[in-house]
């Protein structure tokens, strides 16, 4: 009895995980600053290569993948000045402008490095429940993700930073007559959510092999994990997590990944047309209701 519970609370987590991870960098950027990233991929790219070049030279594992992170967010923070600063409020412009920065970086990783680099292998090793064999590392994954969206909540809710960035994404000339450099504040978002990418990049390399395409693995789950969740990245992103686990695991375990990917979409399909603003839309409408009409 043991074995089929911890399976199926495995698999959930697994692919919690895999969504959380590969979605938050972009929620953050979707949610706080209403720019659509497509390049978000290649940052998670990048975060990979440079998790393994440094791990190749000697740095211990978890301070490579930090290193992916920040080179990640560096890059991020060049992008916003240079490019996605000029297009705010422009929805399709800024899609294609990030498109482009995406392609050159794949393309630019590709003529660099060629097709692929040898990897890092996974730490940790494995362990056995009934006869099963599973990995550490993917427990640790599930732990990481969770860490994350606790790490962003206080981020944003109890600190002088959170309350500066919600101000200035709610009314940026009010947010501005305060006193609020909203320049800064975006560019640090921005830096944010593609640090984040970078480190869900670092997190995977031990588990995928490393191309310059490395980020299309996750596109699609990041993507529908933001749908889903809606705008608020506090509160919709964790919750499309476990929705989305719920599906992805049950359809993968059953029928096979393909099946599994298949459903995400549907299910995506489904929650916008019934709900236009994602889960956490639906949640801010219950929160402003009054007390006695819930």
């Amino acid at each position: 009895m043991l074995g089929p519970i911890f399976n199926a609370f495995y698999q959930f987590q697994v692919s919690f995980a895999f969504l959380v991870l590969s979605a938050i960098g972009l929620a953050v950027i979707f949610g706080m600053m209403g720019v659509i990233n497509l390049a978000h991929g290649e940052f998670m790219m990048l975060g990979a290569y440079i998790t393994t070049w440094a791990a190749h030279n000697g740095t211990p594992l978890a301070l490579a993948m930090l290193l992916g992170a920040l080179g990640a967010a560096l890059f991020g923070a060049v992008m916003e000045v240079l490019v996605v600063r000029r297009l705010y409020g422009r929805l399709l412009d800024s899609v294609a402008a990030t498109w482009a920065v995406g392609l050159i970086l794949s393309q630019g990783m590709l003529i660099l490095t060629g097709p692929s680099i040898q990897g890092v292998s996974s730490p940790f090793g494995a362990f056995r429940v009934s006869g099963t064999s599973y990995s550490w590392y993917r427990l640790v994954l599930g732990a990481v993700a969770v860490a994350l969206l606790l790490g962003l909540y206080l981020l944003f809710l109890h600190t002088r930073f959170g309350l500066r960035a919600r101000a200035t994404i709610q009314n940026p000339e009010i947010a501005r007559a305060m006193g609020v450099d909203t320049p800064r504040m975006y560019t640090i978002t921005f830096a944010l959510g593609s640090g984040l990418a970078g480190l869900a990049g670092g997190l995977y390399a031990p588990t995928a092999t490393i191309v310059p395409f490395f980020g299309t693995n996750y596109i699609v789950e990041a993507f529908v994990t933001v749908i889903v969740g809606g705008a608020n990245v506090l509160v919709g992103t964790p919750l499309a997590g476990v929705l989305l686990a719920v599906i992805n695991a049950f359809l993968a375990e059953t029928w096979g990944l393909y099946i599994a990917r298949v459903g995400l979409l549907v299910a995506t399909i489904i929650v916008i047309r019934i709900l236009p603003q994602g889960i956490s839309g639906l949640v801010d409408r219950w929160r402003v209701r009054p007390r006695g009409a819930r």
